[in-house]
């Protein structure tokens, strides 16, 4: 049986950074992935946006790893040349209702360290977005968008770079405990056996399902995996905004936004749809509701404009009547497993907090 230092596995953005910031820690890693290319799975079905960190609890990694993770992406794409875009967005009222919402939201973005997010009036949203209906509007500029798959690329080259190694189609089929570590199963078309010292589950969808193929791993201390589908459709024509337009944000969600990608293109969504598996088709029929919940804040909308785009899912660990959740970040302090960090529930923000997250499991495996 080989020995290597750490494994990390599942190749999406957060297992990408995570191996960068392993690697340039010194650390020996192979990283195993299942499919046949990096990123194919959460990480190449999203929105791409840069969140700013508003929305979530302060007292949450959510919270603490967007706004860390937000100023280190920035600063990296910078650095890198990678395409991204600093466009701002504008969370919308479009009701009395609606309105009364913006200051609670507004407090928690401040509490969270987000400190340009400011509150305007209808006629300044509807003056710097012409297209717009509102009744008001929270203004963040720290909000952006970027090319998810080119911020992979540069990851994977980055931990290559300081000796990091990549394999594809390697699924880990089992695992258990032993004294110096975890030793791992991998299937796929050359089966083979490893000891590591560091086990790194970033399988997104499939983390509590490979925790709980790990002997030792104690089962009451895995999540239920559930899965929330969000679809998209893009938008034939020319797009009247410039910036980003959200909704007040709803149960589960943050409602049916407008995105733009960086050639200015226009997509709705996502929306919520709780289902039983990883199914990505996108049913043309829940077009009515889009209509309607854009319509709220983009009158303008015409008839037969939206296509079916793609769909994601967010790998969720609290059922529908919670809907709301934080990352969980399990070390060998929350399981005994010496030598297994687990990470659960990374949705959105994810991808804006991925080089946090990479230093914070760097962290604390230096500190175990």
């Amino acid at each position: 049986m080989e020995d290597v230092d750490c494994v990390v596995v599942g190749a999406g953005v957060v297992g990408l950074a995570t191996a960068r910031a392993l690697a340039l820690a010194g650390r020996e890693v192979l990283v195993l992935e299942a499919d046949n290319a990096i990123g194919t799975g959460t990480s190449s079905r999203n929105s791409e946006v840069i969140h700013a960190g508003i929305y979530y609890p302060s007292d949450s990694l959510m919270a603490k790893l967007c706004v860390a993770g937000r100023h280190q992406l920035y600063r990296y794409c910078a650095e890198r040349g990678l395409p991204h875009r600093n466009c701002g967005k504008l969370i919308v009222a479009t009701s009395p209702e609606e309105l009364e919402v913006l200051p609670g939201i507004a407090a928690r973005a401040a509490a969270n360290g987000v400190d340009d997010l400011r509150q305007i009036s209808a006629e300044e949203a509807m003056d710097l977005e012409p297209a717009l209906s509102a009744t008001g509007a929270l203004l963040s500029p720290s909000t952006g968008i970027i090319d998810s798959h080119a911020l992979m690329t540069s990851l994977l080259g980055d931990a290559e770079d300081a000796g990091a190694l990549i394999a594809f189609k390697a699924p880990v089929v089992a695992g258990r405990a032993v004294e110096a570590g975890v030793e791992i199963e991998i299937g796929g078309e050359e089966p083979a056996a490893l000891r590591c010292r560091l086990l790194v589950n970033a399988a997104g969808h499939g983390a509590p399902g490979l925790a709980r193929r790990i002997a030792g791993m104690p089962p009451e201390k895995v999540p239920q995996a559930y899965f929330a589908k969000g679809s998209y459709f893009s938008m034939t024509g020319r797009t009247p905004f410039s910036r980003l337009i959200y909704p007040v944000p709803v149960k589960g969600g943050l409602g049916i936004h407008l995105t733009l990608d960086l050639a200015g293109r226009a997509r709705f969504g996502p929306d919520v749809e709780w289902v039983d598996g990883l199914r990505y088709e996108v049913d043309p029929a829940r077009a009515e509701s889009f209509y309607r919940g854009i319509r709220r804040y983009y009158p303008g909308l015409a008839d037969g404009s939206l296509i079916p785009a793609y769909s994601g899912i967010r790998p969720k660990i609290v059922p529908p009547e919670v809907a709301s959740q934080d990352f969980l970040i399990q070390g060998p302090p929350a399981h005994g497993v010496a030598g297994l960090v687990n990470l659960f529930g990374i949705e959105s923000p994810g991808l804006t907090s991925c080089l946090a997250i990479g230093d914070h499991v760097r962290d604390t495996v230096r500190q175990g």
